[in-house]
């Protein structure tokens, strides 16, 4: 890992806890979040990378995991001028109307990005897998591949094996402080009714191929679920549990779903009756520097293969 990487982690992490931002939603980009917002900010056409992600309303989070991946993305490629879509309107909406500040959608920045007379352009989306929302990406991608000399589509964070492996490794050194031996460190992703569901089974068996056996994936809204793990959990013997998102971002999933102590379907809650000691890390994928160094490899990927 970057020793500046890791500098420039602290000194954001630092930042948001001064200015009290962490685990709140909707704080604006005058209070001190620096991104891209999609909107053109050049007159050169020059090559443009494009990030998609789903997005969150969770003002701290989005700095810390979209704005990082953003970023370490335009330091790799300074010759491209690096811009930011959201996929979900919804969240789109709640931003613009929390704080007045819009975001693209995918078709706004891609229209931007023809208006500018751009003729190079690489997507390149945050979502972990090949579900609904990366292939909603790559159909309206192809109503635009006419309109530019080279278009490419980056692949999600967990494409293929070898990126499954740097995920569980990244995972797995970021969480090394909670380790001991009665600890199931306890990751949640979203879940979907996508075939491509099936990487959480992939990433549980990426984790017990490594003898990362005290790591087990749950989902939100699909399988395995949280009673699946709270059961493998205890069955493995385990008396304590640390939760921590499968997520690029930590916003709602994370601050709810996961880490409600209120809501007796959460995860937390679900683990805490099952008899566990139970502690939530609120932080997204995206914060981790590893993580964001797939989506740059990611990225030149994409543009090799233009």
């Amino acid at each position: 890992m970057n020793t500046t990487q890791l500098s420039r982690r602290g000194f954001v992490a630092a930042s948001l806890a001064a200015m009290g931002l962490v685990g709140c939603a909707g704080a604006s980009a005058a209070s001190g979040e620096s991104e891209a917002s999609g909107e053109s900010s050049n007159t050169t056409a020059k090559p443009v990378i494009l990030v998609v992600s789903f997005g969150t309303s969770y003002a701290s989070s989005r700095h810390a995991t979209i704005g990082a991946i953003e970023s370490d993305i335009r330091e790799a490629f300074p010759t491209y001028d690096v811009r930011r879509a959201f996929t979900a309107q919804i969240i789109i909406d709640h931003i613009e109307k929390d704080t007045g500040r819009h975001i693209d959608n995918f078709e706004e920045a891609m229209d931007k990005i023809v208006a500018d007379g751009v003729t190079e352009v690489v997507v390149q989306p945050t979502h972990l897998m090949d579900g609904y929302e990366y292939s909603d990406v790559k159909k309206s991608l192809a109503d635009y591949e006419d309109k530019f000399d080279k278009v490419a589509l980056g692949v999600p964070l967990l494409a293929t094996h070898e990126d499954q492996v740097a995920v569980a490794e990244a995972i797995k050194a970021a969480m090394q402080k909670y380790e001991d031996e009665g600890t199931a460190i306890c990751l949640m992703g979203h879940g979907t009714e996508a075939e491509s569901n099936s990487v959480y089974a992939t990433m549980q068996d990426v984790f017990d191929s490594l003898g990362y056996t005290n790591y087990f994936v749950a989902t939100v809204e699909a399988e395995p679920t949280f009673q699946d793990v709270a059961k493998a959990a205890k069955d493995a013997g385990y008396t304590k549990a640390v939760l921590r998102p499968l997520m690029v971002v930590a916003g709602d999933h994370a601050t709810n779903d996961m880490a409600d102590t209120e809501d007796p379907e959460s995860f937390v809650s679900i683990m805490a009756a099952a008899g566990f000691e139970v502690e939530s890390v609120i932080e997204g994928l995206g914060q981790l520097a590893d993580i964001d160094e797939i989506y740059v490899a990611h990225v030149q990927a994409a543009i090799d293969a233009k």
